[in-house]
């Protein structure tokens, strides 16, 4: 009896592996293993059930998850307009991180693993009597070359229910089990990088077969609550250049992520090719080719990838080739603008309207990117150094918590926090990049006001300080000196300062400044948690950290904390000895000054510049900086004639990169002067204190708050200065006037003042 007893309950185990909470199964193709071979990549499986509805629904719907990505269809019909989904996340155990021999992690010791699924209303999609579903699934970054930038987590995977309602009150369900049907679609090639490859000929002519079961991911199944990517509009072609023997130069104007969409091109030979030829100035744009099926009218959309151009090159299409059958489709994040930047300088509202525009375009299945094309790779550095510029420009609430969550999962146990989550093994960096698990959530609380970003992510916090203190020399100050398991350092695992124009400061020095930041942000999460003894412990961690700073990097023989590689910008805003301040100040003068007026900072310094600049009443100076055209500067890129932002300041490397946004903070709490008060956070009261700098003559800024929209508009001419201000309902307003030391104490309403 007893051994009965360990049968059946060996075999509800079983089960309750096969099948999840949902009743259904993780199904694959019977071609693909468990695992992805890179070398043998078949065409994207397609799969379909059959099912009736014999009686009037009241209410349908559906839960899919489809890894790596998935679209639907139902009767035909593709369900939503969702693109790219489901958000990347860290979606189960991957082996041999650690032989990776330039960035070896352990995964065994990440935290959490997720895996997310939408959910879909198709009540007015399902028929009554006969209904086909069907889901093509795409690579994603679950099953993609683990050569390059990134590591496959297995071959493609699908679960999903629908759940049907009838107006009678009984139900049925239809579940992902091996009763459904596989065959190999025509989508003959899909990755991110590489590209993708339509053979029209083969569609209909499906063979089908059952599936397999698969195994399910570690990850918990969550529905995404993140933003999915979309086409979120549409550019017809600028120009359409014949150049000649079936090719054809197209020009749509600006610099673009999605793919071009052709449509009603006639007269192709059957099996002819039509190829979109994107950059390849920079790898990692693929190919995207269209085999023709011969029909009389053909046209086709990319599905599973995405690519970075303006221009390209159509081949292999012998007719005239008209702007009305190509179109832009610009994908990423849905996200959506609720800031708004205005002044009377047109270079600094364009370097703004730049940086807007690189940014949305590194914003991808709920991460955002270092570059969308090169590398794709989701950098905790370059995250958190642009983050506070994002939530002044866009709603990111739902954005970053989604992101916070995969830096959480992928912490080690020890507390170290990764260059990259979700992880990808390309991912270079160091004490910077992990620093984003006590930036982000505090950035986050001030900016929406929400204390459970906090609350969930406190005990992360806490960890990734715990492992910084493993890096605390004797003297108080922090070098991070991460090794492999021969001892040798790793320097992709260790850096301090990124793309500086001139000389990097100390790494030691940068590493110090975080500890002392991530103590301090981390202490005042603390505080407001009601946490009165991890605030005092981490107080005094971020004041122990200054004081071995300012002793160990002032030289007074220099008067400096560096050689002109912009350390007296993180000095300064740690906050120097009052005895040093001015002296200080004088070193960071001369050294804008013998650069011509010019920054020389790298990605961390740069998003420092310029409130320190302002903070210590240099806004000029922060204005000439800001508005150079010439080497190094923002606009240097425009000069050039980019529409989007670098990598390194000359141009090197990627040339569509947002990092550098965070140095444009500045406009929106300097130049127009609206912060949120740390003590009541989310704009719940509005500290307004703009400081004019240079030759702006007026500003005008608005962004939307979870209390309504906070605008103010100032200008000034002939020695007088004028403002308005719109405060939201629910909020009050401190303004600070730049004349004369009025301060006006303001609740909701507009004013002139």
């Amino acid at each position: 009896m007893k051994r009965v007893f360990v049968f059946i309950t060996s075999f509800l185990l079983l089960c309750s592996c096969v099948r999840d909470e949902w009743g259904a199964m993780w199904i694959g193709a019977p071609w693909d293993a468990e695992e992805f071979d890179c070398d043998n990549v078949p065409p994207a499986p397609v799969f379909r059930k059959e099912f009736k509805c014999n009686k009037p629904v009241r209410k349908a719907g559906i839960k899919i998850c489809g890894l790596g990505l998935f679209e639907l269809s139902l009767n035909g019909i593709k369900v939503g307009d969702d693109v790219l989904v489901p958000n990347e996340s860290s979606y189960t155990f991957r082996p041999r991180l650690d032989e990776n021999p330039i960035l070896p992690l352990d995964g065994t010791q990440f935290k959490n693993y997720r895996v997310y699924y939408l959910e879909y209303d198709l009540t007015d999609k399902i028929c009554q009597g006969n209904n086909l579903v069907e889901v093509l699934l795409g690579n994603g970054f679950f099953s993609t070359d683990s050569r390059r930038f990134v590591q496959s987590y297995g071959t493609p995977r699908l679960i999903c229910r629908i759940d049907i309602e009838y107006e009678d009150g009984s139900v049925d369900r239809v579940v992902t089990d091996r009763s459904w049907r596989v065959a190999k679609s025509p989508l003959l090639m899909n990755d991110l990088f590489d590209g993708e490859i339509y053979d029209a000929r083969l569609e209909g002519k499906q063979e089908w077969t059952r599936p397999v079961r698969r195994k399910a991911p570690q990850g918990r199944l969550m529905l995404q609550t993140g933003p999915s990517d979309k086409v979120v509009r549409s550019l017809a072609p600028v120009s359409v250049k014949d150049m000649g023997e079936g090719e054809w130069e197209v020009d749509f104007g600006e610099t673009v992520t999605g793919w071009v969409s052709l449509s009603g091109l006639r007269s192709i030979p059957r099996g002819h090719e039509i190829e979109v030829v994107y950059p390849r100035a920079e790898y990692g744009n693929g190919i995207q080719k269209y085999i023709s099926s011969g029909r009389r009218s053909e046209s086709y959309s990319p599905r599973f990838t995405w690519y970075t151009f303006s221009k390209v090159l159509v081949r292999g299409y012998e007719n005239p080739l008209q702007a009305r059958q190509l179109r832009a489709d610009v994908v990423h994040s849905d996200i959506a603008s609720t800031g708004e930047f205005e002044c009377s300088d047109e270079l600094i509202n364009k370097i703004n309207e730049v940086w807007r525009r690189t940014q949305l375009l590194n914003m991808h299945m709920g991460v955002p990117t270092d570059c969308p094309h090169r590398e794709r790779g989701p950098y905790t550095g370059d995250g958190q150094v642009s983050c506070v510029t994002v939530m002044h420009n866009f709603d990111a609430d739902a954005f970053y918590r989604k992101w916070l969550r995969d830096i959480s999962d992928c912490q080690l146990s020890d507390g170290y926090v990764p260059n990259g989550a979700p992880w990808h093994v390309g991912c270079g960096g160091g004490v910077p990049w992990g620093a984003a698990m006590n930036i982000i959530p505090w950035e986050h609380y001030l900016h929406y006001g929400d204390i459970s970003v906090l609350e969930e992510h406190f005990q992360a916090m806490k960890a990734q300080l715990e492992w910084m203190r493993t890096s605390i020399l004797p003297d108080g100050t922090m070098l991070q000196a991460r090794k492999d398991k021969n001892g040798k350092e790793l320097k992709w695992f260790n850096l301090g300062e990124w793309c500086a124009p001139y000389n990097t400061p100390e790494r030691g020095l940068v590493h110090s400044y975080y500890l002392w930041k991530c103590a301090d942000y981390t202490a005042r999460a603390a505080k407001v948690l009601g946490l009165n003894e991890d605030a005092a412990v981490f107080s005094d961690l971020a004041e122990n950290t200054a004081e071995a700073f300012h002793r160990k990097f002032y030289n007074p023989s220099t008067r400096s904390y560096g050689n002109n590689d912009g350390s007296n910008v993180f000095a300064l805003d740690m906050g120097v000895p009052d005895s040093l301040r001015s002296i200080v100040l004088g070193s960071l003068k001369q050294e804008i000054k013998a650069n011509g007026g010019h920054l020389n900072t790298g990605i961390y310094g740069t998003r420092l510049f310029f409130e320190v600049l302002c903070r210590y009443g240099l806004e000029d100076m922060a204005y000439e900086a800001m508005t150079k055209t010439d080497w190094p500067s923002y606009g240097y890129a425009l000069a050039q004639g980019s529409d989007t932002m670098w990598e390194f300041w000359d141009g090197r490397n990627s040339r569509v990169h947002p990092m550098f946004g965070g140095g444009l903070v500045w406009l929106y709490r300097n130049l127009a002067g609206v912060w949120t008060d740390e003590s009541q956070p989310g704009y719940k009261h509005i500290i307004i204190k703009p400081q004019p700098a240079g030759k702006i003559t007026w500003v005008r800024y608005s962004t939307l708050t979870r209390y309504g929209t906070v605008a103010v508009r100032w200008e000034r001419s002939a020695g007088r200065f004028r403002m308005s201000v719109d405060i939201p309902e629910g909020s009050t307003a401190t303004v600070y006037m730049p004349t004369g030391g009025r301060i006006v104490e303001l609740s909701s309403g507009h004013y002139e003042l």
